[in-house]
């Protein structure tokens, strides 16, 4: 029992700022490839949680998706296709 108790305080591995290994100064907004990598299938930025970026580089992350979208480059948002059906119907 005590182990199984210690097994659930572990704290997950750290994530690590991949920007700040690889000496990044500028995020480009017309690198799409890399930011859709920091968006979700629906088009919103990931949080710095998920993405364990540092502040300042999830910060440059943000504004680059939104210079890239101003430009039409990324999409604000994807439609969703259901198959469920829809209001349509009934």
């Amino acid at each position: 029992m005590a182990k199984q108790r210690q097994v659930e305080q572990r704290q997950p591995r750290r994530k690590y700022c991949q920007f700040c290994k690889e000496d990044v100064e500028f995020i480009d907004y017309k690198d799409t490839q890399l930011l859709r990598k920091y968006m979700t299938d629906r088009g919103k930025i990931k949080p710095r949680r998920v993405t364990g970026a540092c502040t300042q580089h999830q910060h440059d992350i943000a504004v680059a998706i939104k210079r890239a979208r101003e430009m039409a480059l990324l999409p604000y948002t994807v439609s969703v296709v259901s198959s469920r059906g829809g209001r349509g119907r009934g």
